[in-house]
C-alpha cells in the first residue's frame, strides 16, 4: 500500500494555490491593460452588433484612464499613453451621466465637429454623409415591436474618411431623433451614435450627450462568440443550431 505523507499533500495544495494565484494575476493584468470581454444586450447597434454577440474590446487602443482599471478607482485623471480615436470606431465608454454603466456606440463626431441629422441623413460640418440603399435587413425585429422577424430598411454609410458600415432605419419610429438640431462637439469630447438609428439612445439624447475622452474604455475589435437572441450561452446542446458560426473570430467594422 502506498502511503502519501501529509507534508507531500500540503506541498501539492500549496503548489495548486500558487498556480491559481498566478493565473488570477495574469487574468487581471489582461483585463486591465489588454482586453475586456463584453456582451451585446440590445439592438441599438444592429446590424453591426447583434443581441447575443460576445466580443473583445482592446483597452490599449486609446491609452488608459481610471475607467480602464477594475472597479474604476479614481487614482488619476485624464489618460496615460493617449492615442486619439478615429471617426467610425466602435467604442465602449462609461455613460457620462452614470459612470457605472457601459455603452457601446460608433464615433460619428470628433471634437469641434458640427453634427446634425436631417430626415435620417447624418450631416457632418454641413455635409451629408454618403449613403446607399442596400438589401433590407431581415431577422429578429430591431425596431422594438413585438414581431419576431421583420424587414427593415438598410443603408450603407461611408464617412468622409472612408469608413463604411451598415445602418438601419425603422420607418415607424421616424421623427426625433430622425431630425435634430445642430450639435457642436466640445473639445475633448466625442459624439456617439448607434447604427440602428431610430432605436438607439446615444449622444442625441441628454442622458448620454457628448462623451469625454476620459470615459472611453476601448475599441471593439473581434467577435469571439455569438448566439441567437434569447438563447442562453450555457445551453451547449443547442449550439449546433443557435451559434452564429460565421461571426466567430471576425473583426468588428
Amino acid at each position: 500500500m502506498r502511503v502519501v505523507s501529509k507534508q507531500r499533500t500540503w506541498t501539492d495544495v500549496a503548489g495548486m494555490a500558487r498556480e491559481i494565484f498566478y493565473a488570477l494575476i495574469i487574468a487581471m493584468l489582461i483585463r486591465t491593460f489588454l482586453f475586456q470581454s463584453v456582451s451585446i444586450p440590445s439592438g441599438s447597434m444592429e446590424p453591426t452588433l447583434l443581441v447575443g454577440d460576445y466580443l473583445f474590446v482592446s483597452k490599449f487602443s486609446y491609452g488608459y484612464s481610471h475607467y480602464s482599471l477594475p472597479f474604476s478607482p479614481p487614482l488619476f485623471t485624464g489618460r496615460l499613453f493617449a492615442s486619439q480615436p478615429h471617426r467610425g470606431d466602435v467604442v465602449v465608454f462609461r455613460l457620462p451621466t452614470d459612470d457605472s454603466t457601459d455603452f457601446i456606440k460608433r464615433i460619428i463626431g470628433l471634437p469641434g465637429d458640427h453634427i446634425e441629422v436631417i430626415d435620417g441623413v447624418v450631416h457632418i460640418n454641413g455635409e451629408p454623409v454618403k449613403r446607399q440603399r442596400i438589401a433590407d435587413f431581415v431577422g429578429s425585429n430591431p425596431c422594438g415591436r413585438s414581431d419576431r422577424s421583420v424587414q427593415v430598411e438598410r443603408w450603407r454609410e461611408t464617412l468622409p474618411e472612408g469608413v463604411a458600415y451598415d445602418t438601419l432605419r425603422c420607418a415607424s419610429l421616424t421623427g426625433f431623433p430622425d431630425t435634430t438640431g445642430v450639435y457642436t462637439v466640445p473639445p475633448g469630447h466625442y459624439f456617439m451614435m448607434g447604427d440602428n438609428r431610430e432605436n438607439s439612445e446615444d449622444s442625441r439624447f441628454p442622458d448620454v450627450g457628448y462623451v469625454p475622452f476620459e470615459n472611453i474604455i476601448g475599441r471593439a475589435q473581434m467577435f469571439y462568440f455569438s448566439v441567437e437572441e434569447d438563447d442562453p450561452i450555457w445551453a451547449v446542446w443547442r449550439w449546433p443550431w443557435t451559434v452564429r458560426w460565421e461571426r466567430l473570430f471576425s473583426l468588428v467594422r
